[in-house]
């Protein structure tokens, strides 16, 4: 029995190394969509999107992704690193870093551990650290609402700017085009010596 805990345990290491933390998803990001846009660093074996439990609003999705090989999962986090991946619901740019053990819940138990729950009296000296944790969790949750805030104000930033340069680009074409429609373009490429149809 103890052999097949060590043996379940050992696997979910290597689990864990050809695993891949992928943070910053667009909420309407699916599993076909992610698949698609990961497929290309390799075979990704399974995803498995985690609950948001710190912030109930603009809530951003993550997932676990299990490639087929150790290599494969090192690219993705090199590449995204270097370069963030726009998957689905653009500007969101998408982060990624190697997974970690307390990131799986459904984690075996590591053979020879023991966990134990109770409720600890106010006298037992333990109390104290059990407080001290408490509001190190708090803390933590205020600190992540406040990144969520701040990504929420950088994508709306990059919103608005692509916004501008679609709308800066749209009016750029249909100068073109007035140009072309009303000879403009042809009485310049004559004036300058040109001819129109070898430079479009």
């Amino acid at each position: 029995m103890a052999g097949n805990v060590e043996t379940e345990y050992a696997a979910f290491l290597e689990k864990v190394k050809r695993t891949v933390y992928v943070d910053n998803l667009s909420p309407q990001v699916t599993e076909h969509v992610l698949r698609t846009a990961l497929d290309q660093f390799g075979s990704v074996k399974s995803i498995q999107f985690m609950t948001n439990y710190i912030e109930p609003e603009h809530i951003p999705k993550r997932a676990l992704v299990e490639m087929e090989d150790e290599e494969q999962a090192k690219a993705i986090v090199k590449l995204v690193a270097s370069c963030p991946l726009m998957i689905l619901g653009m500007p969101r740019p998408v982060s990624a870093c190697a997974a970690k053990l307390e990131m799986f819940e459904d984690r075996p138990a590591k053979p020879g551990r023991k966990i134990e729950v109770c409720w600890l009296d106010p006298d037992d000296p333990d109390f104290e650290v059990a407080q001290k944790w408490k509001h190190i969790d708090k803390r933590h949750a205020a600190e992540a609402r406040f990144v969520l805030k701040a990504r929420k104000a950088e994508e709306e930033r990059l919103a608005k700017q692509q916004a501008d340069n679609l709308k800066a680009n749209f009016a750029k074409h249909e100068m073109i085009n007035a140009c072309m429609a009303d000879g403009t373009a042809e009485h310049l490429a004559r004036y300058y010596g040109m001819n129109l149809r070898d430079e479009l």
